[in-house]
């Protein structure tokens, strides 16, 4: 599989009046083009950070970050949707290509193709505030989407949604993202969340932030998010992840 980026004994220091604090350290990662990659961790152990590194806004205090796409091609979904309340749908989903002064014709066409692809083009009329969570969440996406990125990063997207919601909408993703052939990043606290989505998924340290450990996800990428909570191999591998957060938490409290 081609690298869409590589992270190499990256390391990440925060300095502020109360002195240093190491967020990350020594951490290697690599993505490949294509994959749904999933990054797990306990709180506070630096997945934010990791995102902003990977997204360019943070520069690493040492090691080297290799991408292979440029910044205009990574696109950031947050966990909020961050919708304009006062703008219709349809201009919420062009707003980066006014922010990116790109809103051409042929862009603005493109995201309505999108928009309507994906069961948003009857609502491109509506404010944001007729909309249920779970489609305001497909409109921040497309409106991702929309700005063509090669790589987008999720940062707990569904986080705010009720569960069966929250199920939809990953699953909405999901299909979305890999049908339009883009590489993704995934940050949760849900490991069944990550199982159900991602390919592979590593698991952090407690802060400062290194990989411990890479899982491939042994289900088939054909398979829905939802077939896949149903395989036999969901648990096992639940389990298995697990235990490797959990040992985290023991090891760290051990030698406290």
């Amino acid at each position: 599989m081609k690298e869409i980026l590589r992270l190499e004994n990256i390391t990440h220091r925060y300095h502020g009046k109360s002195g240093e604090t190491l967020a990350v350290d020594g951490l290697t990662m690599s993505v490949g083009e294509g994959e749904f990659y999933g990054i797990v961790g306990p709180s506070g152990s630096g997945k934010t950070t990791l995102l902003s590194l990977l997204a360019g806004i943070l520069a690493p205090s040492s090691g080297e970050i290799s991408r292979h796409i440029s910044p205009q091609e990574i696109g950031y979904m947050l966990q909020h949707d961050h919708l304009f309340e006062w703008r219709s749908i349809e201009d919420n989903v062009t707003l980066g290509l006014e922010i990116r002064h790109s809103k051409t014709e042929e862009n603005v066409r493109y995201a309505m193709s999108l928009a309507k692809k994906y069961s948003l083009g009857d609502f491109m009329k509506k404010k944001p505030s007729e909309l249920s969570g779970g489609m305001r969440q497909r409109v921040a996406l497309i409106r991702t989407l929309a700005l063509r990125p090669k790589l987008v990063l999720l940062d707990e997207p569904f986080s705010a949604l009720d569960f069966q919601t929250r199920l939809n909408v990953a699953e909405d993703v999901r299909k979305i993202i890999t049908e339009e052939g883009i590489t993704a990043i995934l940050v949760t606290h849900d490991i069944s969340e990550a199982i159900a989505l991602c390919d592979r998924i590593a698991v952090l340290s407690k802060r400062p932030a290194r990989v411990k450990k890479v899982f491939d996800v042994p289900m088939k990428k054909a398979l829905s998010s939802i077939e896949r909570r149903e395989d036999e191999a969901f648990a096992a591998l639940f389990r298995e992840v697990w235990k490797e957060l959990e040992f985290t938490d023991e090891k760290d409290t051990k030698g406290e």
